[in-house]
């Protein structure tokens, strides 16, 4: 009888943490597809002004530009901090010595320090070299990325995950005549794709979501991303709640297709499994 009611009182907790996370979601679709008026008023019924309120989004906003500038800027940084954190990752823990595990700690000890703490001195820094060279300057993707192309979190995330890479496979490709590159490119990130993709997936969402920094670098309105967009629909003096949920929805769908697509990596991943 204890066991049921400990099985009953279960359920139904992970029933209601289940509604709790998925209310916030079904919200913002139904709320896509009714009016400006009716989302002010709380409805929680689907409406009829989803194509409305596209329609509205279109003619408003140049959606379809800001998606692209976040692909893009979005993907170039993915790829990078990929490689990047992932060679200094393997670098710090397969090739250990003092002076690595120093520069290692103090990498660690810059995740203690806010990144607005750092925005005015990397304005200053982007502003100063604009005019020698424009492509790194202010109001370039370059200097959207290059901030944030890698994290001290990713570096370490990879040095953990490569503590679980079996070291005999390093020797067998050096007994095979493979570069230490090779060895990296031909055994080891194939090894980690777990981990790889754990990291693919937490880098995408947070240059997808990205907003503080490309709105200081970011001038030109062609050049806007996604929250940008979004954040300015909402400033204006009377919001349509529906056309926000719309443009809202059309930003989420491709974080919730690469996380669904690539959770059980995602979970392998951040357990340190390798396979």
């Amino acid at each position: 009888m204890a066991n049921n009611g400990k099985r009953i009182f279960t359920y139904v907790f992970l029933i209601l943490a289940a509604v709790i996370s998925i209310f916030p979601f079904l919200w913002m679709i139904v709320s896509s597809t009714n009016a400006s008026v009716d989302v002010t008023r709380g409805r929680l019924l689907p409406g009829s002004h989803l194509v409305e309120n596209f329609n509205n989004l279109l003619a408003s906003a140049d959606i379809m530009q800001a998606l692209l500038n976040s692909a893009r800027i979005t993907v170039i940084t993915t790829l990078l901090s990929l490689l990047i954190a992932s060679l200094a990752g393997y670098g710090f823990e397969i090739y250990r010595s003092r002076a690595k595990d120093i520069v290692f700690n103090i990498l660690l000890l810059s995740m203690m320090i806010p990144f607005a703490a750092l925005m005015v001195p990397l304005y200053r820094m982007f502003a100063s070299i604009s005019n020698t060279v424009p492509v790194i300057g202010i109001d370039t993707v370059t200097s959207v990325i290059l901030p944030t192309v890698t994290t001290a979190f990713l570096i370490f995330f990879f040095r953990q995950s490569t503590k679980m890479f079996p070291k005999d496979m390093l020797e067998a490709g050096r007994i095979d005549g493979l570069s230490e590159l090779g060895i990296f490119f031909k055994i080891y990130l194939p090894t980690m794709k777990t981990t790889y993709a754990a990291a693919a997936i937490i880098t995408f969402m947070s240059s997808w979501n990205s907003y503080m920094w490309p709105l200081i670098v970011l001038q030109s309105p062609e050049k806007m991303t996604v929250p940008l967009l979004i954040s300015n629909l909402g400033s204006s003096y009377s919001p349509d709640f529906g056309m926000i949920f719309t443009a809202i929805v059309m930003a989420t769908l491709p974080t919730a297709l690469v996380f669904f697509a690539m959770q059980k990596q995602f979970v392998q991943g951040m357990v340190g499994s390798v396979k």
